[in-house]
């Protein structure tokens, strides 16, 4: 398979892509200072922003795929890294990862040239990827990744052993003939509070492809003469196929009241859909909407007690008619 040599730094992308790294959360370079970036991508990918920082691809059963990935030290010491394979899935529309070195059928394809590398402060050292799909393999998309890990010396007087890991994600398909499409359908564009004073609009993302999508894009808001935004996604979405989730993106900019036209472009990779819809501002925020709630139930309540007493009323007046009709008539 033909590849290109990517310089992702001058392409403004990360040098090393986040997974969902290590015990403290961290994107792309590590606290300790390693990090590590995919060197190559494939030609036919080249136009694909997810391609030049994952390793993403579509083969056949039996088939291999090499890459090259850099592990970078950009710490002012000397650093023993270790590279492995490791499992990943997708929970919900979180692309997850085990804390620990486990496994998967995907992990046990792929092969690094090695599995230990020793850098002075600065130094890059390039690695070689091959993944060996076996015949047998079953058709379906599949989820790991590759990670760099170094491990620090407990502290003084202390016993537990600190690993700091960041790791690029792997997302292969397997099956005869062409790669399933990627696509996605847009629905649901609503404005609603936030988790503090700013406020959110949200969309649901429906996967209606064959491939796992990585959700990016921005929001842009129109009324009359002003224009605000874009305004970008603040919540990493992957959604597999088949299945939907919610993209966020906070309005950060102080806005006038009113009626806005919303114009959301959301992407992933090199698919790229638009929804076009009208939101209201200001919108209540959640500590409001939970003022308000009692004083609402309240008024529900009071109406209710309110229709029972007419019910009841109506209901003596009838029983009591129908009892003097009953009487028997003077003598």
């Amino acid at each position: 398979m033909p590849l290109a040599s990517v310089a992702l730094l001058a392409l403004g992308v990360p040098a090393a892509p986040a997974v969902a790294v290590r015990e403290q959360q961290a994107p792309g370079r590590d606290r300790e200072g390693i990090g590590i970036r995919l060197v190559d991508v494939p030609a036919a990918r080249v136009d694909d922003p997810r391609a030049r920082v994952y390793i993403i691809d579509h083969v056949k059963p039996g088939a291999t795929i090499n890459r090259r990935v850099e592990v970078h030290n950009g710490s002012a010491a000397r650093q023993r890294i270790e590279l492995y394979a490791g499992a990943a899935t997708i929970e919900g529309t979180t692309f997850t990862v085990p804390e620990g070195r486990d496994g998967n059928e995907l992990s046990d394809w792929v092969s690094l040239e090695t599995a230990r590398l020793t850098l002075a402060p600065g130094e890059r050292q390039p690695v070689e990827v091959d993944i060996e799909v076996p015949r047998t393999a079953a058709e379906g998309e599949r989820y790991g990744a590759i990670w760099a890990q170094v491990s620090s010396a407990p502290e003084q007087g202390g016993n537990v052993t600190q690993v700091h890991r960041v790791g690029i994600r792997l997302y292969l398909d397997v099956g005869p003939g062409g790669e399933p499409p990627t696509d996605f359908r847009i629905d649901d564009v609503t404005a609603e509070p936030g988790p503090g004073e700013v406020p959110m609009v949200t969309a649901r993302v429906t996967n209606t492809g064959g491939r796992a999508l990585d959700m990016t894009g921005t929001l842009t808001l129109t009324k009359k003469s002003i224009r605000a935004g874009p305004f970008p996604v603040t919540n990493g979405v992957t959604v597999p196929p088949g299945q939907s989730g919610r993209v966020q993106i906070e309005i950060t900019q102080s806005l006038p009241d009113g009626v806005w036209d919303a114009r959301l472009v959301l992407a992933s990779g090199a698919v790229e859909r638009t929804a076009d819809g009208r939101i209201t501002l200001p919108v209540a925020s959640r500590a409001a909407m939970q003022t308000a709630t009692p004083g609402w139930l309240v008024y529900s309540l009071g109406t209710l007690v309110a229709l029972a007493a007419v019910v009841v009323f109506v209901a003596w007046s009838l029983a009591r008619r129908r009892s003097r009709r009953r009487l028997p008539a003077p003598a």
